[in-house]
């Protein structure tokens, strides 16, 4: 299990881990990167993103951005994907 501090909270490495994680087990997609990382009124939300479809060449791959909420140990608390678009879309990420 992770490192914790005194009061049980996880550091930021590995709250992003903990979500890589719940992500890939409950969708079945391996997980490329925690992108973001925030405090929210009373939970950590990180965003993941994941290889949903794998395709050739790369650049037209199915990416997934996930947002996962976390309490301060590193349980799930919820998560839903944000959004999916390809690898090559170099276009802003407004949501």
């Amino acid at each position: 299990m992770a490192k914790s501090d005194d009061n049980g909270n996880l550091s930021a490495l590995d709250l992003a881990r903990a979500a890589r994680l719940a992500v890939e087990e409950l969708t079945g997609h391996r997980s490329e990167a925690a992108t973001g990382l925030e405090w929210d009124d009373d939970s950590w939300r990180v965003t993941v993103e994941t290889l949903e479809l794998e395709r050739i060449p790369n650049t037209t791959d199915v990416l997934a951005e996930y947002e996962v909420r976390l309490d301060g140990e590193g349980t799930l608390r919820d998560y839903k994907r944000v959004r999916r678009f390809t690898r090559g879309d170099a276009g802003d990420r407004d949501r």
